[in-house]
Parts: structure tokens; sequence; C-alpha cells
């Protein structure tokens, strides 16, 4: 039998926004005078981002070491104007969570560091208004998803039992994850299929 959702746990990007890649590493080359494929692999090639986003670093040495590899001194206003260039929100699928949050807990998991969710309200006003504080970073918890520790340390802080939470993401491996380590899961492909999920488990 399963159990009845007190949560549903949210990833951002994929899923409640687009994510662009593609205009964030505009932005930061046409701040830094560094070329798209520099700043590519600074951020992904380099291993760096994902230092970041499984908290391995803090965001001082984040941008400290963004800094070095660009030859550019990265500040948090930089960081944070390309980082917003990269956001649009779906405004479908935040209505359609913000009916969920009439019955039940809402929150946000999201592999990143520490300098997103601390400045969601500016990154991505919509969802800051509807999700407020309960948008976490995986930096918080030590690891990214889909590592085990990274849902159950989140979920303890929220306070909600792994079984009664509802994970959504558009990545098969996080999903499999969330679900090897208890909680409920669904792969997020349309806002129309999330809403069908949503409405078959009661939470519309």
């Amino acid at each position: 039998m399963i159990a009845s959702i007190r949560l549903v746990l949210f990833d951002l990007e994929g899923v409640l926004s687009h994510y662009d890649r593609a205009a964030r590493v505009e932005r930061l080359a046409a701040l830094s005078g560094r070329t798209g494929e520099v700043v590519r692999h600074a951020i992904w090639g380099s291993g760096l981002e994902a230092q970041a986003d499984a908290g391995m670093i803090t965001d001082d040495e984040y941008l400290r070491e963004l800094g070095v590899l660009l030859n550019y001194p990265v500040s948090r206003a930089d960081w944070l104007a390309s980082r917003r260039a990269s956001i649009t929100p779906d405004e479908t699928v935040l209505a359609l969570a913000g009916k969920v949050a009439e019955h039940r807990q809402i929150a946000i998991l999201t592999n990143n560091c520490r300098l997103l969710t601390d400045h969601i309200g500016y990154l991505n006003p919509p969802v800051g208004r509807l999700f407020g504080s309960r948008v976490y970073s995986s930096a918080s918890f030590g690891a990214a998803k889909p590592a085990a520790q990274t849902y159950l340390r989140c979920l303890e802080r929220i306070g909600v039992p792994a079984a009664e939470t509802l994970f959504v993401d558009d990545s098969d491996a996080n999903v499999s994850g969330a679900i090897d380590a208890g909680l409920q899961g669904y792969r997020f492909v349309s806002a129309a299929g999330l809403s069908d999920e949503l409405t078959r488990r009661g939470l519309l």
C-alpha cells in the first residue's frame, strides 16, 4: 500500500524552471572577456561546479577558483547576473505546485551551491514567492543527488518521513536515487503529465 503524501519535493531546473546553460555562458563570457569555450570548461569541464554542488567547497572558494580559471575576479554580482540570465520560470508547473500547496507541504531540492538558494528571490522571483525559505541546495547536505544522504538530510531538515514524500525530478537517475532512499518518485516530462500524476494521487 502506498503511503499518503505529506510533502511534494520538487527539483528546480528542468521542472519548475527552464535552464539555459548557453545564456549563462554568454553572460559570463561578456563579463569576463573570455570565450564561451573557456567559460564552459571553467564551470563544468574542470569539475568546479560539481564540487560546489556537493558542498565540497564553500561559495567563496568556488568564486575564487572560478576567477582563477577565467583569469578574472568573479564577484557574487557577476555570478548572480549570469545565473539569472539562464533561468526562465515555468508558470504552468508553478501553478500546479501552488495548487498542491493548498493541501500539502511543498519544497525544492536542487543540485546547486548555496549561492542559488540564498538568492532565489532575485534569481527566480516566482519560485521565491511560492516556496519561500523551503528551497534547499544539495551543497547544504554534503552531496549531490542521487546520493541518498542528499534526500534524507533534506527531509530531516523539513521534518517529513521519506515514505510520505513524493519527489519530482526530470532526471531518471535522481528519481531512482530518491526511490532507493525510501521516497516515492515521479519523473517529470511535461506539465500535463505531472498534472495527471498529481491528480491520480489526489494531490490537486
